[in-house]
């Protein structure tokens, strides 16, 4: 694994929740670029501009700094912004200098997630982000949250695409003997900048994430069937269902308890990520116990995911230059993830083929 992901600059990211972005300043770093996040008042929608005064590059995001109506007014020394990033006033003179301007980014809401673009604003095409309609549609009930992460955006795709890790991180949550027994199946549209890795257990032993939040004893039929659209949105389509009460042997859709695992991989800035990760399901919908123990116990596993990924880029950083990793078949996914990436990131001004 290299040390440093190339970041695809020309791409969309996930920067926030559309939650989390209200009238209080939000700041966020995403491809090395510092953000400052706020909703317009006058419509509602999310601005994103540069999080530095164009003065003495003080951050729109920190205190004293406030709204004023749609405009942002630096707390330093009163220079005040329009949505656009221009500058539209500055203390003890009548005239703007022709350089007061932060730069101001194309940003899309849509399923719950604010979209930014930090690469060229002619090439932001709003059809090409990915979809996670079940984010906020209705008869889903979703858990979310968002975790920084001390490494390179890299491991935390390559965790992600191989789940046989579940087994040993995840062991007493979602990890079984079965994950990591089970082959995978990969598919690969290069062109599109999907992969797809699939584990479809036939016979397994329930974890206690699932049995105790769906009532299963006993073992159950199992599938992880992975989305991951580059550089960004991964999907992780998850079906569970009693043995032997679902056909699982043609291919069918089995049915029983459909959750779907969310994430948003935003490399915030270089040996940095955050780890945007949402639980959504569309069973026990107002069973507010069910939620929060699977509010509490993703979040778990998210920060042991967080832990591991933490020691290991420590880890690479003390490896010797010319060092070679081990692959297996449990990484055809993320090799082919890393391969993807690699070309975004030369490619530089193409966005990936958006898929209909």
């Amino acid at each position: 694994m290299p040390h440093t992901t190339a970041f695809a600059r020309n791409q969309w990211y996930v920067t926030a929740y559309s939650h989390e972005v209200g009238r209080e300043l939000l700041g966020r770093t995403v491809l090395g670029e510092t953000l400052v996040l706020y909703r317009s008042e006058q419509d509602g929608t999310p601005v994103v501009l540069h999080d530095r005064c164009v003065h003495r590059r003080y951050p729109l995001s920190e205190a004293p700094t406030r709204l004023d109506g749609d405009r942002i007014v630096c707390g330093y020394h009163g220079f005040t912004y329009d949505t656009t990033g221009a500058c539209v006033y500055v203390p003890g003179q009548k005239r703007v200098p022709r350089t007061a301007r932060v730069a101001s980014y194309p940003v899309i809401e849509q399923d719950s997630l604010v979209w930014v673009w930090i690469g060229d604003p002619a090439l932001a095409d709003p059809q090409a982000v990915p979809r996670a309609a079940h984010l906020d549609a209705p008869g889903w009930t979703t858990v979310r949250g968002m975790e920084p992460i001390d490494c390179d955006y890299g491991l935390l795709v390559d965790n992600l695409l191989d789940l046989s890790h579940e087994t040993y991180l995840h062991g007493g949550y979602i990890g079984t003997p079965e994950v990591a027994e089970t082959p995978i199946t990969t598919e690969v549209d290069e062109g599109a900048g999907i992969v797809r890795v699939s584990r479809h257990m036939d016979d397994a032993e329930c974890p206690p994430f699932y049995a105790e939040s769906t009532g299963i004893s006993g073992r159950i039929m199992r599938r992880q069937d992975i989305e991951y659209h580059a550089p960004c949105l991964y999907l992780l389509h998850s079906r569970v269902a009693p043995v032997g009460v679902l056909p699982v042997a043609d291919g069918s859709d089995p049915g029983g308890f459909h959750t779907e695992i969310t994430y948003a991989i935003t490399p915030s800035a270089e040996g940095r990520v955050y780890d945007f990760w949402a639980v959504s399901r569309d069973w026990a919908t107002d069973d507010a116990g069910v939620t929060e123990f699977l509010r509490s116990n993703n979040h778990t596993v998210v920060m042991q995911d967080v832990t591991a990924l933490n020691l290991l880029q420590r880890s690479l950083r003390t490896e010797p230059d010319g060092y070679q990793e081990l692959s297996i078949n449990i990484d055809t996914g993320g090799l082919a993830a890393r391969r993807i990436l690699a070309r975004l990131a030369e490619e530089g001004d193409k966005p990936v083929e958006k898929v209909l």
